[in-house]
């Protein structure tokens, strides 16, 4: 008889997952709010892959897409729902670092595969079991910025403008900091707020203590302020910045002020990683969205569902822990971004793409391996 109640239990477990012919997967992003063109540029990525790659394992792939509003609270919230009302067998975000946090929370409580493709502070995965990224982490991508201010651009003093509301900003900096010192540089620490507007005392002390360049570990909207208030007083000297600047709002909002400003990328279409999945990238993102250019944002939406659908074939299975196992073991994925490993600890080993802005468009510059 508790054979039988075990049975029935199970098929019940199952059919909560599936249901009719489809399985569903849980999508947190950033619709509205401060950074919702991050948010809108992923979900572009994602539903290209979904137009790629509608099934799996037979069964068609529904997504339920939960606006965050730019919200660390409300994507706690948005985990929540998915997993334990909609039944996700997976999630798929959340963006920034500290939403993703947020969310980790709920996912270790409530034992789902989060795949974020783009948060990168190391706290998103440190200690955790079922919190994976297909993005580089922060370590590497601030060593890459610093080796990259201190060697190609042979500079030795950088003001740091460093947000400290927002992790990926004050990790991005730790990791910059060490190794630019670790090398004989200088730093001169400038703090401000998410929704600053105005940081010309900042400007004016980096430039009175003669900074070379100054590296801004933010978001688009204050590194483009930044940069417009670092022309008009006068400043001349390298902009450096990280993947948060990667949005075509950097440039609708710094126009000639970010001209020559270098940011550390997770694509670009004309970098040397070229695979048939990021040809088949950039063809159907073409043919979805005639009026935009892949961002790395788009394609990192891309890989991450692509590598959460293998997971799944690879686990043969829509059992959580199966699904979270094989995530883990991804090895050498053919993704838009390059190939992509996802070590035990969930953490990603690929490329960085250096990417600088010339007349107004996103141009490729370099590429630095692991």
């Amino acid at each position: 008889m508790k054979k039988v109640f075990r049975v029935i239990i199970l098929v019940l477990l199952v059919s909560s997952v599936l249901i009719g012919s489809s399985i569903k997967i849980g999508v947190v992003l950033p619709m509205t709010g401060g950074v919702s063109s991050f948010g809108q540029m992923l979900w572009e990525g994602i539903k290209t892959a979904k137009e790629l790659q509608p099934k799996v394992l037979g069964y068609d792939v529904e997504l339920i897409l939960l606006d965050n509003k730019s919200d660390k609270v409300e994507s706690a919230n948005a985990f929540r729902r998915l997993i334990e009302k909609e039944k996700v067998i997976a999630v798929l975000g959340d963006l920034t670092s500290s939403q993703a946090i947020a969310g980790a929370a709920v996912s270790e409580e409530l034992k789902t595969p989060q795949l974020t493709p783009s948060a990168s502070s190391p706290l998103v995965t440190a200690q955790k079991k079922y919190v994976s990224r297909v993005c580089f982490a922060d370590p590497f991508q601030g060593e890459v910025a610093a080796k990259f201010t201190a060697d190609s651009l042979k500079l030795t003093k950088v003001a740091m403008f460093m947000d400290v509301e927002q992790d990926y900003a004050v990790g991005l900096a730790k990791y910059f900091e060490k190794t630019f010192v670790s090398k004989g540089g200088k730093i001169i620490r400038e703090l401000y707020k998410s929704g600053d507007q105005d940081f010309t005392a900042q400007i004016s002390d980096a430039m009175s203590k003669g900074a070379q360049a100054f590296f801004i570990p933010g978001y688009y909207q204050e590194i483009a302020l930044i940069a417009i208030q670092a022309k008009q007083a006068g400043f001349e000297g390298a902009l450096v910045t990280g993947d948060g600047a990667d949005a075509a709002e950097t440039i609708e909002i710094g126009k000639d002020a970010v001209n020559g400003l270098y940011l550390t990328a997770h694509y670009h279409q004309d970098s040397p990683a070229a695979n048939k999945n990021a040809e088949m990238f950039l063809q159907k993102f073409s043919q979805l969205f005639s009026k935009s250019k892949p961002s790395s944002l788009s394609a990192l939406g891309f890989d991450a569902y692509m590598i959460l659908l293998d997971s799944i074939s690879r686990a043969n299975s829509f059992n959580k822990d199966k699904i979270n196992e094989q995530i883990r073991k991804t090895a050498n994925f053919p993704g838009a971004t390059g190939f992509i490993t996802i070590d035990k600890n969930g953490d990603t080993i690929k490329s960085v793409t250096m990417v600088r802005i010339e007349n107004g468009k996103f141009v490729y510059d370099s590429m630095i391996n692991p």
